[in-house]
């Protein structure tokens, strides 16, 4: 490769690196997918890799897509609707999170094999995230418009191989960025450990280490299996919001694993189905319960106090793809993921309603010379209610805190070979 092509590499991995802004994931806060092409199948991919981002999804799928880059771009909307009922304080509410309701999420991925059996690659990707915009304060929150908003980078180095003609693994390192702020939490500075380090302080940084691994088997001239790990992501403190989060402001990225098959069904139609399984419960900022705010000496920022109570999931994707032609890609795929929050965790979810679960995707690619293609997708989350159950504590005035979501994206992407 020319010293010319590694520069226009280097640049726009950087520039995608630094363009990532927040967003609201689908499946808790993950993304429903990695790379357009996945995205339009649902987020299929552990055993059936397309493009150079497959590292998100399994890095010993970049083997397979041979000597290629890829870039997009993702225009997010989610549509979010809470409410406080029969609270003492303040009564029945109905609030407005959408004051920023549009995102850009972009992607980039190259990957270059070799030799025959080997490639390195590196996949540039939001993990996902969380935001709330309130358009005024929650009264039982504190003074400012409320919100958080929270995002997560990571840049993946990667290496893969070819173990034998039906088998390959990989394993890819992850950097992670993480940045965060929060706002109008006024009123929980006397339950915090840190009340000037909880709320309306900005953005802050934090950067962390991982990886995934990943194996990919023929098991047949019709059949491909997969299986991929990726381990919790330990990251540096958000010492901004030591008083907030639990472990003095530690946000760690949760573990996850996945399995999946692809089944050739007819010699232009490809079925995809994994199955992933997110460990929120490792990230106590994500699954301590609001009952740690409770207990006397549990303030906010200590290791027990409370979180979002998020439980862990388990998410199924259904895709399929369909050659029409020589230039024509269809896809098609539904994602279905148990969303995290109970009933009983409502409460500091007004800031966080990640409640959706079932989402409709379409996609296509289109060949536009022999080195060059254009792919997008569309997925529309469905909305999903979550009224609260005993949700908000006696000293805040009892009562529910209700959360609804629905969700729409619309990505493009450029690949080209070489």
């Amino acid at each position: 490769m020319s010293s010319m092509k590694r520069n226009v590499v280097l640049a726009l991995a950087v520039a995608a690196a630094v363009a990532a802004p927040g967003a609201f994931a689908t499946n808790g806060y993950f993304q429903h997918g990695y790379g357009i092409k996945a995205q339009g199948m649902a987020g299929a991919g552990v055993a059936y890799s397309q493009d150079a981002l497959a590292a998100a999804t399994n890095p010993a799928g970049m083997v397979m897509v041979g000597n290629r880059w890829d870039m997009g771009v993702t225009l997010f909307q989610p549509n979010r609707d809470t409410e406080i009922v029969g609270n003492g304080a303040i009564g029945t509410v109905s609030y407005d999170p959408n004051d920023k309701d549009l995102f850009l999420v972009p992607e980039f991925g190259y990957n270059m094999m070799l030799d025959s059996n080997s490639s390195f690659g590196v996949s540039v990707y939001g993990n996902g995230g969380m935001n709330t915009s309130y358009k005024t304060p929650i009264g039982l929150f504190g003074t400012s418009n409320a919100g958080v908003d929270l995002s997560q980078l990571f840049i993946a180095p990667t290496m893969a191989w070819k173990l034998s003609s039906a088998n390959s693994v990989g394993v890819a390192v992850n950097f992670a960025y993480q940045r965060f702020k929060a706002t109008g939490l006024q009123n929980f500075t006397a339950s915090s450990s840190s009340g000037t380090n909880l709320t309306d302080n900005g953005y802050d940084s934090a950067t962390g280490w991982g990886a995934r691994i990943g194996w990919v088997g023929t098991v047949s001239p019709t059949v491909t299996l997969g299986a991929t790990y990726q381990t919790e992501t330990n990251m540096s403190k958000f010492k901004k919001y030591e008083g907030l989060f639990a472990e003095q402001g530690n946000f760690d990225i949760p573990s996850n694993y996945a399995v999946g098959i692809a089944i050739k069904a007819t010699p232009a139609t490809v079925v995809a189905l994994d199955i992933e399984k997110i460990k929120y419960s490792d990230s106590k900022a994500v699954s301590n319960p609001l009952s740690g705010l409770t207990v006397s000496g549990n303030l906010l920022g200590t290791s027990d106090s409370a979180g979002f109570g998020w439980e862990d999931i388990t998410v199924y994707k259904l895709g399929v793809q369909h050659q029409m032609n020589s230039n024509l890609v269809v896809r098609a795929g539904w994602n279905h993921g148990d969303q995290p929050i109970p009933a009983s965790q409502t409460f500091f979810n007004l800031l966080a309603p990640g409640v959706v679960e079932d989402h409709l995707t379409l996609g296509a690619t289109w060949k536009l010379d022999k080195t060059s293609e254009m792919s997008a997708m569309y997925m529309h989350a469905f909305s999903n209610k979550v009224n609260g159950s005993g949700s908000i504590p006696a000293g805040y005035g009892g009562g529910e805190a209700n959360l609804e979501m629905d969700q729409n994206s619309l990505g493009v992407a450029y690949g080209k070979t070489f």
